[in-house]
């Protein structure tokens, strides 16, 4: 849980220092595959930064519903890497797009197999 707290926390501050100092980041975000510029990245933008502070309290916390929340997210991740891959002029078509949701789901997997150890610790 220590490692899934570190983890969001570094994804938020990189997240949080593009999204606010480079432009060429900063008028773009990614929801479900698709692009979003403009007005509405800027305005999303918190949406992401808030998911990963979320994910930093609970795992800090050890909260129980963190696993499962994580492993939805990362499939979330793995289905927007093959829908951008197909619908973005940046992206290189499904078949990577494919191969980076199947290297990408293996971290849900990962986390959806794990199991509470005895004395009730997570992971």
């Amino acid at each position: 849980m220590t490692a899934l707290a570190v983890f969001c926390l570094l994804a938020l501050g990189v997240n949080v220092a593009r999204d606010l100092f480079l432009p060429e980041t900063r008028d773009m975000e990614v929801w479900l595959g698709f692009e979003v510029t403009g007005r509405a990245a800027h305005l999303s933008a918190p949406l992401h930064w808030a998911i990963f502070a979320i994910g930093a309290w609970g795992a800090w916390k050890a909260r129980a519903w963190l696993v499962p929340a994580a492993a939805g997210y990362v499939f979330y991740v793995a289905i927007s890497h093959l829908v951008w891959s197909e619908v973005s002029p940046h992206g290189r078509g499904w078949p990577i797009g494919l191969a980076q949701a199947a290297a990408i789901s293996l971290a849900g997997v990962l986390l959806l197999r794990a199991r509470p150890q005895r004395g009730g610790e997570s992971l």
